[in-house]
């Protein structure tokens, strides 16, 4: 199974980031590469905010895989939050 490099709450705080910064998302930065890398740290308690949400998979996730797997990645995650 292919993984990624970079963990999955900067994954998440880049897109956020992204989102408020790029042309395709809310932005008006047309090439906001750089200006993500300099400010996606900003949007790492979004992150975290929206894994905690996710730690309950609904009806339809469920369906597709295991529980209790699900929950235990996500608990991963939130366990190497600072000050967790």
């Amino acid at each position: 199974m292919p993984t990624s490099a970079t963990p999955a709450v900067e994954r998440i705080a880049r897109v956020l980031a992204g989102r408020h910064l790029s042309h395709n998302g809310e932005g008006s930065d047309p090439h906001a590469s750089g200006a993500v890398d300099a400010a996606w740290q900003d949007h790492v308690e979004d992150a975290y905010a929206i894994l905690h949400t996710l730690r309950e998979p609904d009806a339809q996730m469920a369906q597709a895989g295991d529980v209790a797997v699900w929950r235990s990645m996500i608990s991963a995650v939130l366990a190497r939050r600072p000050g967790a």
